[in-house]
Order: structure tokens, then sequence, then C-alpha cells
């Protein structure tokens, strides 16, 4: 078995190491990968010996997706049995704390550039796979981090909630889409919470001073920051659970936490994924 990604990330380093420790031979473009996305030789050569292929990358500022622009083609007539896309609950824009799932209109929030992804992403193939990620957390990517370095805040805005997933659970997801229907998946945990809620638990496990209830004018959030408060939704999660069988390891951000603050460093670049995969098995 052969994974093929544009864009070993964070979370895609996460789930290439899973494969390798399969027994999979894994290559990527990307800083930790071994193959140069311009070299269209070398990714169409990947293509062709690539049993599954995965997009890590998000769009353009200015809008289109890179890896549909320069290979959609070539993903198209490849003859790899599972193509898959990590895209954004983003999609969804504000539903004001309400439930959304796969059924939700999209394209309404601040992430337009990512929904029009999202859809070319559906559009290109009946074998694509699209997974809807919320805010991802893990070792070397977590609340832990921003406590340490001071950047944690609490915001004074009464009901507003979030959705996030453990790194470790949307590799769970994705190697479970591998025998599983293609189709538009959320993946994200079973706790909708606040990010009071998340950083308050984090300052408890590790004996931190909890950061002053502030407004947003008064954190000094930067614009992108400010982004995160503008839009509420809880987001579903039960299409991927009953169609592909997957389960959570870290079913509410307790759990995460948890295991992260028993971790020896939460912080750690050991505990993080590698600055560069070794993507031959």
């Amino acid at each position: 078995m052969r994974l093929f990604v544009f864009g070993l990330g964070y979370s895609a380093q996460v789930l290439a190491r899973r494969l390798l420790a399969a027994g999979w031979t894994v290559s990527g473009t990307g800083s930790a990968g071994d193959v140069d996305f311009a070299d269209r030789d070398a990714v169409r050569a990947a293509l062709a010996g690539a049993s599954h292929v995965l997009s890590s990358v998000p769009p353009a500022r200015d809008g289109g997706d890179p890896v549909l622009d320069a290979y959609g083609a070539d993903i198209a007539r490849c003859g790899a049995e599972w193509i898959g896309y990590l895209s954004s609950t983003g999609v969804y824009g504000d539903a004001r704390g309400a439930w959304v799932d796969e059924s939700a209109p999209t394209g309404t929030g601040r992430r337009i550039a990512r929904a029009e992804a999202d859809a070319a992403w559906q559009a290109l193939d009946s074998r694509v796979n699209v997974f809807r990620l919320p805010g991802i957390y893990g070792p070397g990517r977590n609340v832990f981090d921003r406590i340490a370095a001071g950047r944690a805040h609490r915001i004074d805005l009464p009901g507003q909630v979030f959705s996030r997933i453990h790194v470790d659970d949307i590799a769970g997801g994705v190697i479970a889409s591998f025998g599983g229907p293609a189709g538009v998946y959320n993946l994200s945990d079973d706790l909708p919470a606040s990010q009071n809620a998340l950083v308050e638990e984090a300052c408890r496990l590790s004996g931190q001073p909890l950061p002053p209830l502030q407004s947003l004018d008064e954190a000094g959030l930067s614009p992108m920051a400010r982004g995160f408060y503008a839009e509420n939704r809880r987001v579903a999660n039960g299409r991927a659970k009953r169609l592909l069988g997957w389960r959570l390891r870290y079913p509410d951000y307790f759990a995460g936490l948890r295991a992260l603050s028993a971790s020896t460093s939460p912080t750690s670049a050991s505990a993080a994924p590698d600055a560069a995969i070794g993507v031959q098995r």
C-alpha cells in the first residue's frame, strides 16, 4: 500500500507515521516530504504508483486550490483506490452555536476560498473523501504551549463554543475511511466547548494561574484571532461514526489534555511530528 501526500504537514505526518508502522510506503511533497511539488514528472510518477492520495494543502490566499490547479487532472486519471482532502469546518460559517452536520450549507462564512476548494475536490472524482476539521491540537500544538508562552486568553463571550479534534483522531478517521464509502465527513470530538473551558482545564492540570477574563478589545487579538471568535457552531460527527466505524481515542478535551499533560513534555519537539519524516518504509 502506497500513500502519496500533497503537503506533509502536522496532521499528515501523524497519519504517515501510523501507516509506515503498518508496513505502508509513504511519499509526499512539502518540507517533510521527498518530492518537489514543482517537479511535475516526479509528482506524476508518484501518483502513478500510489494506491492512496491525500492533499492537506490549503487554498491560496487569493483563491484557488494549488494542488487541483497543478495536478487535478493527473489525480483524476491516476489509478489510486482512495483520494482524500483535509478541509475545514470553517466552510459552515457562523451557526450561532447550533449544531451543523455535513448537510449544512457552506460558503457563507469567512472561509470562502476553503469552501470553494472543498466543493472542487468533491467534484473531482467519485473516489474523493473530504474531511472537515475543526481546531486541531496535539503534541507540539496545544493550549499548554500558549499558557507557557503567556498567549492563552479567556474571552468574555458567553455562549461562544468551538469544536476541536486531537491530531491522532484525524489519522484514525482517515484510516477508517479506507474501507468505507467515499463522501464528506466531519472529524470532530464529542464535546464542543468554549475556549475558556479548555484554558481553565489546562491551567488546572498544569497548576498555572488562570489568565484574566477579557473582552476582545482588551485581549488585543490579531485580526486572524478575532476572526476565530466571529463564528460560533457545534460540529456533529455522527456520519463518520455510522458509515466508517470511526471511534475516537480522545472523545473530549478532558481526555486529550490529560494525555498531553501525562506526556514527558506536551510542548517538546520530540513529542511533535518530525520536521522531516522518514517516508520510505
